[in-house]
């Protein structure tokens, strides 16, 4: 319960950020974003799964605190999952989020920016998929609903308002209840200001 009421908080906080945008600066926009998701997952720190390929899209509002730094809150839907390849059997289990992440963006130059934050996500679907004689199983696994990491990335932007960016997210909430799993996603998305 706290779990929840910790995400609606955060929501409302973003998106009275998003929408609040106007009035903080002429450099604060809000806009929309989307791309593409490379997910996999760290297990016991063995290494990571093969990747489930996947988007994301969402709402950002960027406000500049100064020349060259601004805060970025965002509500993003996601792919995310990871895939188990042994042999001729796969098993990919299909993880799909609405994540909230407030980034911190430093601009060094004018149309060149890095980024760092951290992210609140909550699983909204899960599903299981297995094929191949290995896997042949129908047993569904429950991830935990609330996950949580850092992100990390960097970008470029126009005066126009069009962006291009990379962002690496690192999870540090379990994604299970047994073992030390953790999200590792890559994310490549275009954003439009409005």
């Amino acid at each position: 319960m706290k779990t929840t009421h910790f995400i609606l908080a955060l929501c409302f906080v973003n998106f009275s950020a998003l929408f609040a945008q106007e009035n903080t600066s002429d450099k604060s926009r809000v806009g929309i974003k989307g791309g593409y998701n490379l997910a996999a997952v760290s297990f016991d720190g063995d290494g990571e799964t093969d990747q489930r390929h996947g988007f994301h899209i969402g709402l950002y509002g960027e406000s500049f605190v100064s020349d060259n730094f601004a805060i970025q809150p965002e509500i993003m839907f996601s792919q995310q999952g990871y895939v188990i390849n042994n042999g001729n059997s796969k098993f990919t289990q299909k993880l799909n989020y609405i994540n909230i992440p407030l980034m911190f963006k430093a601009y060094p130059a004018d149309n060149f920016f890095f980024e760092i934050g951290p992210q609140a996500g909550f699983a909204v679907t899960h599903k299981e998929e297995y094929s191949g004689t290995f896997f042949n199983s129908s047993e569904e696994y429950d991830p935990k609903k609330f996950d949580w990491g850092m992100n990390f990335g960097a970008g470029l932007k126009s005066n126009s308002g069009i962006s291009i960016g990379v962002r690496y997210h690192l999870g540090l909430g379990d994604l299970y209840e047994e073992n030390k799993t953790f999200n590792r996603v890559w994310q490549f998305s275009l954003g439009i200001d409005f």
